[in-house]
């Protein structure tokens, strides 16, 4: 598959010759019918309405090879394997009425037909649905009582690269559930050519985080996603954090420059619109600019060129964490655009943060609170850590002087009692004092 096509094999008929596309596409583990023969590989290829095929007509698949001949010369050679639908699966029909009947007939068993492969689809990935809930569940929990977590920030740390790893092996490697900007495309594409649910509902894992992405950007924005719930974000920040501690020096972008980088990732998202629309075709080729294919759903396992482009992206998020994240991401981008609609503000401040504290802004590992204090919410991946500094008794200076303070009155209150204590026994008793 190359740019999104498979490109080494074509289905034929007369005229007409189709080309599979990577979302007509499902790889397939096993066929329950009993007696089926069984295969190493099992994949479905799902035939565009608007092709022109006809099932009940002849057709022909054929199989493009090639071999290097020469150092620059490649021999080419192709095998086609026929076919004919088997005459006990066609019926003759020849009277109009029939005609509409039948097409009502079929609309409706194709709807029924539907909700059944849905029904089963969800059914065989419970255990999948079931870990995706409780993770969904348990991220939601601490979002709402983040203080409570962000108390300590060895807790706060590890429950967080706990959560990562369960996303990157879990939700990325395994059920390959990665998100993409392709899929806001089809949606937009799909709502202008008349909408359907059945379409969204044949993958579940990537239904329910469409849904919860939806939900979360109305209470935290992009950062529930972006920040916990992508694979590929993931699997830089772990990356990150062991080149940490092998010691890979870490650099931080002059402020100028880095706000001026920002906006590259929404001219990317963009671009990929304006394309989807005069075709899903060219913006699918140009969504290739996320590495989410190869190194989550295809775990590398791709031409050169896409796992170089992979790597590398990886390879400077070992310098600057989050690299791709920041300033390439049209995914995070699109997602960026409606959270600026968020009814809620979850992130703790302080009058003095920005001005003169600068703790949180130099510890923000995005860069995403101003010099000035405020939190972008367009680029911040709700990680915490400013939460956690905000509670610190030991690098937060407006809780560090709150603590003196009490120190101080607690201290004073303590000499006048001490004071009163000396003065009462160290008076001459009299007749008012024994009263007393």
């Amino acid at each position: 598959m190359r740019g999104g096509i498979f490109d080494r094999i074509v289905l034929i008929q007369g005229d007409t010759s189709v080309r599979f596309r990577d979302h007509d596409h499902r790889r397939l583990g096993e066929i329950a019918t009993v007696g089926a023969p069984r295969f190493d590989e099992l994949d479905i290829f799902r035939i565009p309405a608007g092709t022109g095929f006809d099932p009940a007509q002849p057709w022909r698949l054929q199989l493009l090879t090639q071999r290097d001949v020469a150092a620059l010369e490649r021999a080419f050679t192709t095998f086609e394997l026929s076919y004919q639908t088997p005459p006990a699966y066609l019926t003759e029909i020849s009277q109009p009425a029939t005609v509409m009947a039948e097409n009502v007939h079929d609309a409706q068993a194709e709807r029924t037909a539907q909700m059944v492969l849905i029904e089963r689809i969800w059914r065989d990935r419970q255990v999948e649905i079931a870990v995706l809930a409780v993770m969904l569940t348990l991220l939601t929990g601490v979002f709402f009582f983040q203080s409570y977590l962000t108390r300590s920030e060895r807790r706060t740390y590890w429950f967080r690269m706990s959560f990562l790893t369960v996303t990157l092996f879990f939700l990325g490697w395994y059920a390959n559930a990665q998100l993409s900007v392709v899929n806001i495309m089809a949606l937009f594409q799909s709502m202008m050519g008349g909408f359907s649910w059945q379409a969204f509902l044949l993958d579940p894992m990537t239904f329910i985080l469409w849904f919860s992405v939806a939900a979360s950007l109305i209470f935290w924005g992009r950062g529930a996603y972006c920040g916990w719930l992508c694979p590929f974000g993931a699997l830089q920040e772990l990356t990150n954090q062991i080149a940490r501690k092998l010691r890979v020096p870490q650099f931080t972008l002059p402020w100028g420059l880095h706000e001026r980088l920002w906006p590259i990732k929404y001219m990317i998202f963009l671009a990929l619109f304006g394309a989807s629309l005069a075709s899903l075709e060219w913006s699918e080729r140009f969504a290739e600019v996320e590495p989410f294919k190869t190194a989550i759903v295809l775990k590398f396992d791709r031409a050169w060129p896409f796992v170089l482009f992979a790597l590398a992206l990886l390879f400077a998020g070992l310098f600057i964490e989050r690299f791709y994240c920041r300033y390439l991401c049209p995914l995070g981008a699109a997602l960026a655009i409606p959270a600026r609609l968020r009814m809620f503000d979850w992130l703790k401040r302080y009058r003095e943060c920005g001005s003169p504290c600068h703790s949180c802004a130099n510890e923000c590992f995005v860069q995403a609170i101003h010099p000035t204090g405020e939190i972008n919410p367009n680029e911040c991946l709700n990680c915490m850590h400013c939460q956690v500094l905000y509670q610190s008794e030991t690098k937060c200076p407006v809780v560090i002087r709150q603590l003196k303070r009490r120190e101080t009155a607690s201290g004073s209150t303590k000499r006048s009692v001490e004071a009163l204590d000396r003065a009462i026994n160290t008076k001459p008793a009299t007749k008012e004092t024994d009263n007393v």
